[in-house]
């Protein structure tokens, strides 16, 4: 196949596309400078996007969008936040409509934050939509693809957990003050994450390619577990104490919005459609997943 990836060179992107040139597809990929080769095309998801962008794309695999953990949320990076998600997914899905050959399938990314902070409630793709900016954000850019989806283009939208890499992410931000012994839990400790091995995120994102996914999806690990446990784990691991907590206190004066959605929200997602799709987790439980990583 020949797949137009957006947010290439991203965390997600960055493990994913060489995969896909394993696999033999022709990766191209969107960049916003100008191109440097024949695998690369310029894009620009601020304005107009001419459909020829996208010609002779089989697929098209939207991950571009601006950090939601660079800091505390000002007015002016929330904005930036949001329209870098659901203005550029609506030009990309308008671009792709007047297509005269359309792609396949666009798999378009989103995450668990749609849920917001839902405690020890479980969670699965027919749950309802939280409250906060990050669920607001999470329903913006999904229904910005609802005009390639009436086009007739098979759209995947996976909601992605917390993505666990060495090279960025929240693992690779936790990793030095860990390393140092200075890690601990977050507030009470008792919120849930859900994760994802980068390398389980890529294989359902290249099994979504094929087959019949549509629709929102789950990107989690079947085993989400409390940051208490998140914690205790990674220290073993590194063989580090971890006995600094950081206090909700202080999470919410240093971090403010974000850190009270971000850090201290909890959500307990399953990934019920993969397992009914069954999707073979390489890692569904974390410690594994975290001595892969960790050598």
């Amino acid at each position: 196949m020949k797949v137009m990836v957006t947010g290439a060179s991203g965390l997600v992107g960055g493990a994913l596309v060489p995969t896909l040139t394993q696999a033999g597809h022709e990766v191209i990929a969107l960049v916003r400078r100008p191109p440097s080769g024949a695998g690369e095309r310029q894009w620009d998801p601020h304005g107009e996007l001419p459909s020829s962008i996208f010609e002779g794309a089989d697929a098209v695999i939207h991950l571009a969008g601006e950090s939601i953990a660079a800091g505390r949320w000002t007015v002016e990076q929330k904005r930036r936040i949001l329209d870098s998600r659901k203005l550029g997914t609506e030009r990309l899905c308008r671009a792709l409509v007047g297509l005269a050959r359309k792609p396949a399938v666009l798999i378009s990314a989103s995450a668990i934050g749609y849920y917001g902070d839902r405690g020890d409630e479980m969670l699965t793709e027919t749950s309802a939509s939280g409250t906060g900016f990050l669920p607001e954000v999470a329903r913006a850019w999904e229904d910005a693809t609802k005009p390639a989806a009436e086009a007739g283009i098979r759209v995947v939208l996976p909601r992605i957990g917390v993505v666990l890499s060495t090279k960025g992410g929240a693992l690779g931000k936790m990793l030095l003050p860990f390393r140092m012994g200075a890690g601990g839990r977050v507030g009470s400790g008792r919120q849930w994450m859900s994760w994802i091995h980068i390398g389980d995120l890529v294989a359902v994102i290249s099994s979504a390619l094929t087959g019949d996914l549509r629709g929102t999806v789950n990107a989690v690990a079947p085993n989400p577990v409390s940051n208490a446990d998140f914690t205790r784990i990674l220290g073993e691991i590194l063989h580090r104490p971890t006995i600094l907590p950081m206090p909700a206190l202080a999470v919410k004066l240093v971090f403010g919005e974000m850190g009270q959605e971000l850090l201290l929200g909890s959500q307990r997602v399953l990934p019920e459609r993969l397992q009914q799709a069954e999707f073979s987790f390489r890692y569904a439980t974390l410690k594994p997943a975290l001595k892969d990583l960790l050598g």
